[in-house]
């Protein structure tokens, strides 16, 4: 057999850059070939015929070269003035299906570094044309088009499947969560263990009656706080879920000293580390704790004008707008660091910290954050609606069973999680190495 000859895309295509706009684009019923994979609709068509279009413009923005989507379209449809439209000139010398399947298949690797500019990175059409790639006979051209077309159908059955499973996995997470605040969870612990009326360790009465006494280092103590004693009408006449009798109906902002934090101006915050005082933003409040990978300090004499907006090791964050309700524990490297205006925090009196972050993340919990929220552009919750959001109060002892429960739990849900995505990427990487074996030129093997 002889070797797949070697061609440039600019000897047996034509290139054609889009014209019409996407924004103002008439929807009608003609297909709009977009930059994104679904296509938009336009009242016009530019192109009858089978045509690889390849986007001029970066996928990911300002100063970063990247493809998401070489895409490929037959019939009459339209193409957005930042594509263009590569069109063989023969198509019983070359598929447009082929070189689709090409192109994508290898776009990091061959479009990708010829885009050019520092801050509107994009690929010109006269580099395009200079591609070479290799051209199997137009019957092998066919036969690998087919066999990528169901690679790609298995690819999105498989797709879907590992998001449903991904999906369940959450929806595992949460009703782990609800059963705890529900206290099924421990439901043979408290048969073991009953009420000892004056200890908080087994006693929920007792318990709250010492968190009423409010003790606080005075250290730790914010500019503006929630008293921690109740006021008339803070346990709820009627319980929204059912909980165990030996527990407490209370409110959030009972069980410690809620405050807020502190926006900066503009510039104040910058990525070199010149000082030691950290400024704690949204974008770092991830997985229950504090993404350290991109950090923000700000001077010895802002933070200095900042000090009552500490936050300390072991509180508990709640972001409080934009992306209500998530919660976390500051670490030790964070003590004393500022915190962002954009979120609360929640210094908790005797209460185990990691067993509050876990009822605040159940659903019940975020769902009542949820109503309490104002604003349409950017949804806030204010300190008041969180100190009022009715959470159930178990004794200490039963706190430490739950957050045991509930860790080995998550735990086996974490290997489940891991699972799926270890079967994801492995399946990713048959296809990808039976693709890649099948487009590679004869002389190469």
């Amino acid at each position: 057999m002889s070797e797949w000859k070697k061609v440039k895309i600019g000897d047996i295509c034509k290139i054609v850059k889009g014209t019409t706009g996407i924004a103002s684009a008439e929807p009608g019923q003609y297909p709009l070939v977009v930059t994104a994979e679904e296509r938009k609709t336009c009242s016009t068509y530019q192109f009858d015929c089978e045509a690889v279009c390849i986007p001029l413009v970066s996928s990911s923005g300002h100063g970063k070269k990247s493809l998401k989507n070489v895409h490929y379209q037959s019939g009459k449809f339209a193409l957005g003035t930042i594509l263009c439209a590569v069109i063989p000139n023969n198509p019983q010398e070359l598929d447009a299906r082929y070189l689709h399947q090409y192109l994508q298949f290898y776009k990091d690797i061959i479009l990708v570094p010829l885009m050019k500019g520092a801050a509107n990175v994009s690929l010109s059409m006269k580099d395009i044309l200079a591609v070479e790639f290799p051209l199997p006979p137009i019957e092998r051209q066919r036969e690998l088009s087919n066999l990528f077309v169901s690679f790609q159908e298995k690819q999105k059955e498989l797709s879907a499947e590992y998001e449903k499973q991904t999906d369940y996995a959450k929806l595992l997470r949460q009703n782990i969560l609800q059963q705890a605040i529900e206290g099924k969870l421990t439901a043979d612990w408290r048969n073991q263990n009953p009420v000892q009326k004056g200890n908080p360790d087994y006693d929920a009465e007792a318990l709250f009656e010492q968190i009423q006494k409010g003790e606080v280092s005075p250290s730790l103590q914010p500019a503006s706080q929630f008293s921690a004693t109740p006021s008339a009408g803070d346990t709820p006449t009627t319980p929204p879920i059912e909980i165990p009798q030996t527990w407490k109906w209370v409110k959030l902002g009972n069980l410690g000293i809620l405050s807020g934090g502190k926006r900066l101006p503009a510039g104040e915050a910058f990525s070199v580390k010149e000082t030691n005082h950290i400024y704690i933003r949204i974008k770092d409040m991830k997985n229950d704790s504090v993404d350290l990978s991109d950090l923000k300090y700000i001077s010895d004499k802002l933070a200095e004008k900042l000090k009552r907006y500490c936050i300390y090791k072991d509180e508990l964050y709640i972001t409080i707008a934009g992306t209500i309700g998530q919660v976390g524990i500051i670490p030790e490297c964070l003590d004393g660091m500022n915190l962002t205006e954009n979120s609360s925090k929640l210094k908790p009196f005797i209460i185990k910290n990691v067993f509050l972050k876990y009822f605040i993340k159940s659903e019940f919990i975020q769902s009542q954050f949820k109503n309490a929220v104002y604003g349409m552009a950017l949804p806030k919750l204010a300190l008041k609606r969180i100190a009022s959001v009715s959470i159930p109060l178990p004794p200490l002892k039963e706190q430490e069973e739950i957050v045991n429960k509930v860790e080995t739990l998550l735990a086996k849900v974490t290997t489940l999680e891991n699972q799926i995505q270890d079967r994801k990427s492995l399946s990713d990487k048959l296809i990808f190495g039976i693709m890649k074996e099948n487009l590679v030129e004869k002389n190469e093997k």
